[in-house]
């Protein structure tokens, strides 16, 4: 079974959705030992943002560029072992209300027709269902269903929408929220969320 692990944060060592993410592949590899994992640091090695020369090359044309040629080798890596995982696990935090731009460009490399859904006669058909994908969320402030902020998550509300559409059904947020109110908010948001990991089902 291969397990595919990303981190989107640009925070380094202190940032919580990675501490949660780690934790997460942890807990999973403790319980399956034989489990493979393979690891992308997208803010240590991001994925460039489409542009025209990418849509240009997907569409058929060489690549001269050098630097397009190994961005685009990157892209195609990036699918293939989406394709290949049976788990993924993201560490996925909120910034601007949104998801990391690295993490966008990621999600974009793998929407890709033909692979990840396709459109037919009934509407869009998601073809890479199977999977089990766990993001480990890391937010500021509130933004759960019952809070005045609620609208604002961009983040969760995308990742669902985004997964979904590529037909995976099996889901799941460990979720550290509140994380900048307060420090004693901060400790308890991950303290919840490490405890939440802790009973994750192997």
């Amino acid at each position: 079974m291969k397990l595919l692990h990303v981190d989107a944060s640009i925070l380094g060592v202190n940032s919580i959705s990675r501490q949660l993410s780690a934790a997460i592949v942890k807990r999973l590899r403790d319980a399956n030992p034989a489990l493979e994992v393979s690891y992308h640091d997208l803010g240590a090695e991001p994925i460039g943002h489409l542009t025209g020369a990418h849509l240009a090359a997907a569409q058929g044309v060489t690549p001269e560029e050098p630097l397009l040629q190994q961005d685009l080798a990157l892209g195609q890596k990036a699918l293939e072992d989406f394709l290949a995982a049976d788990i993924v696990v993201v560490g996925a935090p909120m910034y601007n209300f949104s998801v990391s731009s690295q993490l966008k460009a990621w999600i974009d490399r793998l929407a890709v027709r033909g692979k990840t859904f396709r459109y037919t006669d009934k509407g869009p058909e998601g073809l890479a269902g199977g999977k089990r994908v766990i993001v480990a969320s890391s937010r500021g402030g509130f933004y759960g269903p019952q809070m005045p902020t609620a609208s604002l998550d961009h983040q969760e509300n995308y990742l669902r929408g985004v997964f979904g559409f590529f037909g995976i059904a099996d889901l799941t947020f460990i979720r550290a929220e509140g994380v900048n109110v307060s420090p004693d908010q901060r400790k308890a948001a991950i303290e919840a969320a490490t405890a939440e990991v802790g009973r994750l089902a192997a």
